[in-house]
């Protein structure tokens, strides 16, 4: 059983009713958190009441991960220390529950506005800056857990300024309200988690993400084309995952690189009005006879309406067999000028501001990626797009994805191909319209507290 540091026995501590964290990635923050609420309802139990919690995590899989990686752990090893004191104890244990012998019982959800309203209970809020609807969730469950003295717990790592978490962790009028803990992770190492802070920081070779999610800085999203809360709000467990395909037409993207940065393709399912992401292939230094072989066999699962490709500098040969192979009407060359780049760009962030693109969660490289799109001024006046090289990449992902929701605009992607090499574009905009294909002693909160070491 894992003995707490100092500053996870200060959070478990912490009775206040309303308490929120800004924790570092991976210190432990759900851990501590599940610890709390499982104390909390052998505390319960102990009065002969009952304690009901509901854990709201971002997705289905993080719900089932707070329970097994959380509440499982404490229960059964709890459990375990009874069983070697001959103490009954014997919480019934599902994927989504635990219900102790007494009737209390934590529960770990996905979050959404509906499930916020549905129950009367204690909530946690599990990386709540990274929830989709974050401040739709927060209006619909604040309102619940106001009566009847209920406790309220948020935790997270930062994720950009202006969603819910942002406001309660810097509002001045909450502070007298929320009980804050801040806990990076100089201040986690430094009270005695075993982490090399220069090794990580070097290994992450991104000093925007160890800004935010190791040192905790709300970061100016002034400048960045896709902030991080908007590129959350449109992440999914199912999104990425080629099973899930449901023979919908079918649109690719294909950002075409020779030598340092990535080859993307991406491939989006029309379902309705939402662009689904369902396959991507990454390579790097792969000649062009592999890429090629690469698109094939994607036009080959899926049921391709359009593809549209990177057709700049070295993509020219490419395109043409592409356009051989499968027809020039349903492979489109995409010559990247600065008013093309703008305007997908442009396409692509308002379709997500839209929340008509669905994008894998938990990807922290395409986060990353889809960031580093920054927006500057140009010389006219006009806005103008750059990202930075990083990890080998120049922003390939963004660039294929937005690739992709152009194959997807009913005949607008034809705007931006070459006229045999005329390197004129059109000078309309992409349509912004939907396809229409579319133990004694040990199970009470004093031993448990004990055996953690409270």
């Amino acid at each position: 059983m894992s003995i707490l540091h100092p500053y996870q026995r200060r959070w478990v501590s912490d009775a206040s009713r309303f308490k929120i964290g800004m924790f570092a990635r991976q210190t432990g923050k759900t851990f501590s958190s599940t610890l709390e609420i499982v104390l909390d309802c052998l505390a319960a139990e102990e009065r002969g009441a009952r304690a009901r919690w509901v854990i709201l995590s971002r997705g289905e899989r993080q719900a089932l991960e707070a329970m097994r990686e959380g509440v499982d752990r404490h229960v059964r090893a709890i459990g375990a220390v009874c069983e070697a004191h001959s103490t009954a104890f014997s919480p019934t244990i599902t994927a989504h529950d635990v219900i102790f012998p007494g009737g209390s019982r934590i529960t770990a959800l996905p979050a959404n506005p509906d499930t916020a309203r549905g129950f009367s209970a204690n909530v946690f809020l599990d990386e709540f800056a990274f929830h989709q609807d974050s401040a739709e969730i927060w209006r619909a469950l604040f309102p619940v857990v106001s009566r009847n003295g209920l406790k309220l717990r948020v935790v997270s790592t930062p994720n950009g300024q202006g969603n819910a978490f942002h406001r309660l962790m810097t509002d001045a009028e909450l502070g007298s309200v929320w009980s804050r803990h801040v806990v990076d992770i100089h201040e986690a190492v430094a009270d005695g988690l075993p982490r090399d802070v220069e090794q990580l920081r070097a290994g992450l070779g991104d000093d925007d993400a160890w800004r935010q999610e190791f040192e905790l800085e709300f970061l100016d999203e002034a400048t960045a084309w896709l902030p991080y809360a908007l590129i959350s709000e449109c992440e999914d467990g199912e999104a990425g995952e080629p099973p899930h395909y449901q023979n919908a037409p079918a649109f690719i993207g294909m950002d075409i690189a020779a030598r340092g940065d990535l080859t993307v393709l991406w491939v989006l399912e029309a379902l309705g009005d939402v662009y689904w992401t369902r396959e991507r292939r990454i390579l790097r230094r792969a000649p062009f006879g592999d890429q090629l072989a690469e698109l094939d066999d994607l036009m080959r699962r899926y049921r391709v309406v359009r593809v549209a490709m990177d057709q700049t500098g070295m993509g020219e040969a490419v395109v043409e067999q592409a356009q051989r192979a499968y027809g020039a009407s349903r492979v489109h060359g995409v010559l990247f000028s600065a008013a093309a780049k703008l305007d997908m760009a442009t396409r692509l962030k308002r379709l997500m501001e839209a929340r008509r693109v669905r994008l894998p969660a938990d990807d922290r490289a395409l986060r990353a990626d889809l960031h580093s799109v920054k927006r500057e001024a140009g010389p006219t006046g006009i806005p103008r797009l750059v990202a930075d090289r990083e990890h080998g990449s120049h922003a390939d992902r963004f660039w294929a994805l937005a690739l992709a929701l152009a194959a997807a605009g009913d005949g607008g992607v034809t705007d931006y191909s070459l006229a045999r090499g005329a390197g004129q574009r059109a000078a309309h905009h992409l349509d912004d319209a939907a396809p229409t294909l579319t133990a004694a002693g040990w199970g009470t909160v004093a031993g448990a507290s004990k055996a953690y070491g409270l």
